[in-house]
């Protein structure tokens, strides 16, 4: 029974493999780092084939699993090259040996962002953030038992909202 469900996960995996090879370029943004990230995602997937839950996005699960690990991986990478200055002030000092692309201004903004749809009443979060982690609008409807129209209203507005309130703090900083 296992195999089977572990053949038919790896069945999926590859036909979704050359999206997310490419999807995995985008977030590490160099071919070795994408494979490797590729690598632990699909040993990750069929490993835990088992967590599946059979009529939901495999896609959507999958990018989610590479999602995770990426970031977990970055968190590791940071904690890894921090060392603690033992003055009495205990100042962070970044210890990394090669100079890497400065992500912190990208990271503020999403960690705001993030705020902000933590803001937004239930029934607008949890459709968008469904649609951000890759579910189709009809599969939102489905799960949350809502029409198709209910769904796309909802996200729609959700982003006009985030949007305005994202813009709305720009100006703030501005001033």
């Amino acid at each position: 029974m296992i195999y089977a469900i572990q053949n038919q996960i790896q069945e999926q995996l590859d036909s979704i493999s050359s999206s997310l090879r490419a999807f995995s370029l985008k977030l590490t943004g160099n071919m070795v780092d994408a494979e490797d990230l590729y690598q632990d995602t699909a040993l990750r997937i069929i490993t835990n084939a088992d967590k599946y839950r059979q009529g939901t996005n495999f896609k959507a699960w999958a990018v989610t699993i590479m999602r995770n690990i990426f970031i977990n991986n970055y968190r590791k990478k940071v904690r890894r090259n921090m060392i603690i200055d033992q003055t009495p002030n205990n100042y962070y000092i970044n210890s990394g040996d090669k100079l890497v692309e400065n992500d912190g201004e990208t990271n503020v903004a999403f960690n705001e962002l993030m705020k902000m749809v933590n803001t937004l009443p239930e029934d607008f979060r949890r459709p968008f953030m469904m649609a951000y982690q890759g579910y189709k609008y009809d599969e939102i409807a489905e799960q949350l038992g809502s029409p198709l129209g209910t769904i796309k209203s909802r996200i729609f507005f959700a982003r006009k909202k985030l949007q305005k309130l994202y813009s709305d703090a720009q100006k703030e900083r501005r001033a």
